[in-house]
Formats: C-alpha cells, sequence, structure tokens
C-alpha cells in the first residue's frame, strides 16, 4: 500500500464513519423538539416520552460525534501538512466559525438533558431550539470548506501571498457553498428521519403498533417524506453548479467520455476507461445536456477535453452516483406508498419492510453523494490547483495508523450501538395504548 493510497483511505474511512453521526447531528435534535412541542400543545404523553428518549439518543450520537469528527482534524495536519501550509489560513475561519456552533450546541443539550423538571416546560422546549439550529449551522461550516476546496474562489490571492489573511471572501463567498450546504443538509435530514422510521417499523414488525411507534413512525416519516421530495431538486442545482465549476466531474458521473452535442443522460452501466464506452447503461438522448444546462442540444465537455492523468476514478465516481440516484428515487417511492397507507389507514407489511429498509437505503445516498463529491473532485485536492499527491505527508507506515484508526471506530461503532439499545421510553401502559 503506498503513502498516498493509505492516506487516501484513511481519511475515507475515518470520514465515512463521521458522517453517520454528522448527519444525525443535523436532523435528530429537530424531531426531539418537534416532539416536545406537540406535546406542550396536546399534552400527550407519548410526544413526552419521546423527546425524552430521542434526547438521550441525541446526547449519545452527539458525544460519539466528537470523538469521530475530532479525530478528523487531526488528520488533516498529519497526513495532508502540504495542503495545510497552502490552505491553512484560508479554511481556519470555516473551522473556527464551526467550533462556535459546537459549543453552542453542546451546552445546550446539557441544559436540554439536565433542565427536565427544573425548568418550566415552555423555558425547557426552548432550550430545544438552540440545538437544532446549531447541529445544521455546524454542518453547513464545515460543507464551506469543503466547497472552496471544490471551487477556491480567491486561490490566485494566496498564490501571490502564501501569507494572505483575506480568508472571509474567500471562503463564506464562494457560490459554490450555498449550493452544497443546501443539499448536503437535506440529505442528512433525510438519512435521520428514515433511519428512526426505519427503527419503528421494525418494531411494529415484531408486533409492538401501540400509539407511541405510530406517532414517532408518523413523525420521522413528515420530515423523511419533505426531505426526499427537496432531495432530487437541490441536487439538480448542485449538479447544474457542478457542470459550470467541475466539468470533469460531470463528465466522470455521467461516463461522457467524449464532447458531444445533445449528450446523453445514462442510467446504470459500467463505464470502461479503456474503451470508453459504457457498457449497459440506458440512454436518453440530450438528458444530460438538458438537466445540466436546460438545452436538450448544448454541447456537454467530455473527459477527452483533459489529460487522462487528470481524470478521476470514472468507474467510483459512476456507480456511486447511479446508486445515490437510485437511493433517494427509491426513498421518494417508500414515502409515497406510506402516506397511501395512511389514508387508506393500513400498513401491510410490505409497507413496513420498505420504510425498514429505507434507514439503509438513506445513508447509502448520503455516502454515495459524498464518494461522487469528493473521489470526483482528484487528482485535486484543491481543484485545479494543488494535487492531492503533492499534499501528502512523507512520513511512511500510514498502514500501521490506518489499522489503528479502524480499530478505534469499531470500538466507538460498538459503544454507540450499545448505549442506543439502553435507551428506552417511559411511558405509562394506559397512555401508550391510547
Amino acid at each position: 500500500m503506498t503513502n498516498l493510497l493509505a492516506a487516501r483511505d484513511q481519511m475515507a474511512f475515518t470520514l465515512g464513519f463521521h458522517m453517520i453521526f454528522a448527519a444525525f447531528g443535523v436532523g435528530f435534535s429537530l424531531l426531539m423538539v418537534v416532539a416536545e412541542g406537540i406535546y406542550l400543545r396536546t399534552r400527550t404523553e407519548r410526544y413526552l416520552a419521546l423527546a425524552k428518549a430521542w434526547g438521550k439518543a441525541n446526547a449519545v450520537l452527539f458525544g460519539i460525534g466528537a470523538v469521530s469528527g475530532t479525530a478528523l482534524s487531526f488528520e488533516l495536519g498529519l497526513l495532508w501538512p502540504g495542503f495545510m501550509r497552502f490552505a491553512g489560513s484560508t479554511i481556519g475561519t470555516g473551522f473556527v466559525a464551526e467550533g462556535f456552533a459546537f459549543f453552542v450546541e453542546a451546552i445546550f443539550i446539557g441544559l436540554y438533558l439536565y433542565g427536565w423538571n427544573r425548568l418550566s416546560p415552555l423555558a425547557h422546549w426552548l432550550t430545544g431550539i438552540p440545538i437544532a439550529i446549531a447541529g445544521p449551522a455546524s454542518a453547513v461550516l464545515v460543507v464551506g470548506v469543503d466547497a472552496w476546496m471544490q471551487h477556491p474562489q480567491g486561490v490566485q490571492t494566496l498564490l501571490k501571498n502564501p501569507a494572505a489573511a483575506a480568508t472571509g471572501p474567500m471562503l463564506f463567498g464562494n457560490p459554490h457553498w450555498p449550493l452544497m450546504a443546501l443539499h448536503a443538509t437535506v440529505s442528512c435530514y433525510a438519512a435521520t428521519a428514515f433511519t428512526l422510521a426505519a427503527v419503528y417499523a421494525w418494531g411494529m414488525l415484531k408486533g409492538r403498533r401501540d400509539a407511541l411507534r405510530r406517532s414517532a413512525l408518523h413523525l420521522a416519516m413528515m420530515l423523511g417524506t419533505a426531505a426526499a421530495i427537496a432531495m432530487p431538486l437541490t441536487g439538480d442545482l448542485s449538479g447544474k453548479a457542478v457542470a459550470r465549476y467541475q466539468p470533469v466531474k460531470l463528465a466522470a458521473m455521467e461516463s461522457q467520455f467524449t464532447t458531444q452535442k445533445a449528450a446523453p443522460l445514462r442510467i446504470g452501466g459500467w463505464p470502461n476507461p479503456k474503451s470508453r464506452t459504457v457498457l449497459a447503461a440506458i440512454e436518453i438522448p440530450g438528458g444530460l445536456s438538458w438537466l445540466a444546462y436546460g438545452s436538450a442540444a448544448a454541447t456537454v465537455r467530455g473527459l477527452n477535453a483533459v489529460p487522462q492523468t487528470l481524470w478521476p476514478n470514472v468507474q467510483i465516481t459512476h456507480v456511486s452516483f447511479q446508486l445515490m440516484v437510485a437511493a433517494g428515487t427509491a426513498l421518494v417511492v417508500i414515502a409515497l406508498w406510506y402516506w397511501l397507507g395512511v389514508r387508506r389507514k393500513t400498513f401491510p407489511r410490505p409497507l413496513l419492510w420498505a420504510i425498514a429498509a429505507s434507514g439503509p437505503l438513506a445513508f447509502l445516498a448520503l455516502e454515495a453523494g459524498w464518494v461522487v463529491t469528493e473521489v470526483g473532485r482528484q487528482p485535486w485536492i484543491v481543484y485545479g490547483v494543488q494535487r492531492t499527491a503533492d499534499a501528502v505527508t512523507p512520513i511512511q507506515g500510514l498502514w500501521a495508523y490506518f489499522s489503528a484508526f479502524v480499530v478505534l471506530y469499531i470500538l466507538l461503532g460498538t459503544t454507540v450501538v450499545w448505549l442506543l439499545r439502553r435507551v428506552e421510553h417511559s411511558l405509562p401502559r394506559a397512555a401508550n395504548a391510547a
């Protein structure tokens, strides 16, 4: 294993693991606040039980996420010193701002957990609102860093003066940032909501169809449906931004090997970079041109426009993009099926099985989307400016560190599962049967 491959694999593994907790940090607190808000309005005990249980689960996920996120921050300096020397002064603003959001979230999680029966019901509910805001804010600010790596606005200033301090305009004035942040945030809401829905659907499959689980499933599916419908809309905006700022990534996503007018949209297929063909793909004529540029006759830049040494891994990028779209489409179908069940007041086992599968599908869409984002940027760590190979540490033996991190994250994953299994809903039987 080369030094570069070991560093990239370690970063991918830890980021993929942390992504799970980051997603819950965005979405879980909103559901918690909504459940308590419904209780305050209706005085229905099961919503209070849900708020208390979800508050405990949110605290566990936040704590484990803090550990995995801290490890990631260390990896930036340890694995990519060349990148930090070049871009540290620019991206530091984003991480500092994210730190403020993180501490706000931590403080109010403490108030929320220990404020039960110590604060008035309204005051306690109000302590949850900053949590629901700070979680997404943390994600949005971190995405600002990645957006700059994807579209390094103001990089000429850095090239002329490595000590440049114009960090704010460079980072937060980036036109790529709002689109990436919006799509990433919506995806996190979808992953959280459908995973929570999957947990309660599984319980219902086991025969636990009480009022509490029905209410929990309904709340989760409300958020999940909204996010599932929003995902393709925000994804379309993000795709148009990729077409504008990163045409090579777009070409890899769609396996568009040659520059072409009326470029087809490919569904499925396996790209062969050697023969520059795509096997077994369904092609919609002019579809890619229309989606990317609003005209079925528009010209789409192909991979042949740049040397092959500047291509990302086309197979990984294309397949990940297809998985993301397929999983996202499945979530929309499952959500619509659920609301059909609500209208008919029946939840057959096939529907519950589909909802139970929606949790893994939602995280598949989230993780696959980030694979597209990061692998599609290669071989650049700062797009078009600094190559990943030039930023990696020269220290050898990274495979040993990688192995240690794998063990660490296995322990963290085991710990979080054990803790979450101990979270229970405290509710009188009479209230739960209502």
